[in-house]
């Protein structure tokens, strides 16, 4: 996993702050009760610029999952996309990885929050492969985890929330205490769900399947793209319910994200999958998700925002 390479500024509700003047108080309500939500996004260096790749969609999904707990931004969304765009000149950046978290502040200490106010902050810096180098092209090792997703009506999964990813912590660091690179959750009812970052695909008879939302996915961005492509290039997509055992018997299986991109498996809990290389149908799907980034293709225009 990428370190975090320190950039010039971080900003934070309304100000621009050098990169090591980015503090909190250590009472600030989020560190003790996980009261924030936050995005994942990724800049890319394409033919025409540096592009955010579909900011408004991240910075929508960040309001969404404010709502949820019910956060009110004091920014909107054009004001985040505007200073996320300015942020990223003022450091300097062709290519990185942008941090929005939304949280609630210093205030008072309980279990209400009404009372601490909502503040936001955005950084950016670059970043590397989220699972390796090699994990794009040779694909990752994974396991089923004994850490189940959350049930219903116990944490809302489609809200990209701090406190959620807890859950998270506990699935990768079961995965790599086992050696694997990353593990995959099963929901409350036995099925599959995703990674503790990443949504997953199944490929069975040139037929490409990825959990539902009601099976305790966060509502991916990349998931999204990625089904886009895959139906405009002419496959099936079902989004459905997945049996664990069908893991064992794909095709082919990856992983989709902001930081893991398209990122093959090759075997769970050791058994492997296909020929234990990427897939014909991943392959194809990875290449022209990276096409089209990396020409900023103008068919898909409304996902590029661009850095100028």
């Amino acid at each position: 996993m990428p370190i975090i390479e320190e950039a010039k500024y971080i900003w934070m509700s309304g100000k621009f702050v050098p990169w090591e003047e980015a503090k909190v108080h250590v009472l600030v309500h989020a560190l003790h009760y996980g009261s924030a939500v936050f995005e994942g996004i990724r800049a890319y260096k394409t033919k025409r610029g540096t592009a955010v790749f579909r900011l408004r969609e991240h910075l929508k999904r960040l309001l969404d999952s404010a709502k949820i707990y019910r956060m009110e931004s004091p920014y909107t969304l054009e004001e985040l996309s505007h200073v996320t765009v300015e942020l990223i000149k003022k450091n300097g950046l062709e290519e990185c990885y942008i941090r929005p978290l939304l949280y609630r502040g210093y205030h008072s200490l309980g279990v209400n929050p009404f009372e601490c106010p909502v503040e936001i902050s955005i950084a950016a810096w670059k970043w590397g492969k989220y699972l390796g180098a090699e994990a794009l092209e040779k694909g990752v090792d994974v396991m089923v985890s004994s850490w189940n997703r959350m049930a219903p009506n116990t944490f809302p999964a489609m809200a990209k929330a701090t406190a959620n990813y807890a859950n998270s912590q506990l699935i990768k660091m079961e995965a790599v205490i086992y050696g694997f690179a990353e593990g995959i959750a099963l929901n409350h009812m036995g099925a599959v769900s995703e990674g503790s970052g990443e949504n997953l695909f199944l490929i069975k008879d040139e037929i490409i399947y990825t959990p539902s939302l009601d099976a305790a996915v966060l509502p991916g961005i990349t998931r999204n793209t990625i089904i886009e492509i895959a139906r405009k290039m002419g496959y099936e997509v079902k989004e459905t319910h997945i049996p664990r055992e069908m893991l064992y018997i794909a095709d082919e299986l990856f992983f989709t994200g902001t930081a893991a991109e398209v990122t093959p498996i090759r075997s769970v809990d050791k058994i492997v999958i296909g020929n234990g290389k990427i897939g014909p149908i991943t392959q194809k799907l990875q290449d022209e998700f990276f096409r089209i980034i990396r020409e900023a293709d103008p068919e898909y225009e409304h996902w590029f925002t661009f850095v100028k």
